[in-house]
């Protein structure tokens, strides 16, 4: 029964999705787009082809983009930042050398607002200890930390979610349906506050419901056939120089099929390349696969190659510039965080009207 409520949900959100695109290509200006990134390391191939790229396709469709780096969320589950300044300032790089431009899209940082923070302790009086730790993503990490005491910030990261989108009052959130259980953790919290802490204008809630942009996300696997992941060291990253990503792919895992065909379910490894050359060079996996036929693996990670390093060649050496001016991606990122605290202030002032809480 769960599950087949859990499938009619999808449905019914995945036809929702098809409708938001239509109002998009009708008026974009309708909407406000959340999005962004824990800033743990390098972002990789899996990440641009994932989500980043269309990122920059709202952008272009003029929808208001909204880029967050989740530098807090870095230590929901780590005991320390690591080499956070390098990675944040990476991170604006990648964004900036795919397309993501600071003139339409505003690029900010969590610790840099502390408005959109202070508003964990009123959305956390509306959530119950047992919701947050039915949230699958919660779940997921608990039981890979391997019986590792649950921190207070990892059981509230649904909660801290929901203040990303909110602050901004951000009506739309491109996610993966594995991300929904996020999405409506924020619905159910701004719901929440109009039922129990009212409205500061009678005619409209503090905050609007935030819909999913469900996104056809295409799911890369790493080099070595597992999940993509920059733990795993199995990624290409957006960064990496050719001649790297040329020794990474040469190890990639295939099989011992010469002839090349895309078949997800029965070949993941060779299909997984076959779909990489093909998302690179704005092609068909089963045009690529065909075209390379009996040419076995090393003819598949060779046009993988070439087509990776092709597609991203001018990212890469955009990417190089900016990241030789640091000074220019910390004026992008303080730009961002000024637009950010300011939305950020008017939203917590009108969260502390409807609480009663001005005194002065």
């Amino acid at each position: 029964m769960a599950e087949s409520t859990s499938d009619a949900s999808l449905e019914r959100t995945t036809r929702r999705s098809q409708q938001i695109e239509a109002e998009i290509d009708a008026d974009p200006s309708q909407f406000r787009v959340l999005t962004g990134d824990r800033p743990t390391g390098h972002l990789h191939l899996g990440h641009y082809f994932g989500t980043l790229a269309n990122r920059v396709a709202l952008q272009n469709r003029g929808v208001e983009t909204w880029v967050l780096i989740a530098d807090y969320q870095v230590i929901t589950d780590r005991d320390a930042v690591g080499e956070i300044e390098e990675r944040v300032l990476s991170l604006v790089a990648d964004y900036l050398a795919i397309g993501i431009d600071p003139e339409r899209s505003t690029v900010f940082s969590h610790s840099a607002v502390p408005a959109l923070n202070q508003l964990m302790l009123p959305f956390l009086s509306l959530v119950t200890d047992a919701e947050l730790r039915r949230n699958p993503t919660v779940k997921a990490e608990y039981e890979a930390s391997g019986g590792r005491p649950m921190s207070g910030l990892l059981l509230t990261y649904p909660v801290h979610q929901a203040a990303d989108i909110l602050f901004c009052k951000a009506n739309l959130v491109p996610v993966g349906k594995d991300q929904l259980p996020h999405l409506e953790q924020a619905r159910v919290i701004a719901r929440r506050f109009d039922e129990r802490y009212g409205r500061v204008q009678p005619d409209r809630p503090v905050f609007p419901a935030p819909e999913a942009l469900l996104s056809a996300a295409t799911l890369l696997l790493g080099t070595d056939g597992q999940k993509m992941s920059k733990s795993k060291g199995n990624t290409i990253e957006i960064g990496m120089d050719a001649d790297t990503t040329a020794k990474r792919l040469k190890k990639a895992v295939t099989d011992s099929d010469r002839h090349i065909t895309y078949d997800p379910a029965g070949r993941p490894e060779v299909s997984n390349l076959v779909l990489l050359a093909a998302l690179a060079s704005g092609r068909d996996p089963h045009e690529v696969a065909a075209e390379i036929g009996d040419g076995g693996g090393g003819a598949l990670k060779k046009a993988v190659t070439e087509a990776v390093n092709e597609h991203f060649a001018p990212i890469r050496a955009r990417r190089a510039e900016l990241l030789a001016e640091p000074g220019y991606l910390r004026q992008v990122l303080a730009e961002g965080n000024a637009r950010a605290n300011e939305v950020a202030a008017a939203t917590l002032a009108e969260v502390q009207t409807a609480l009663g809480m001005v005194y002065s």
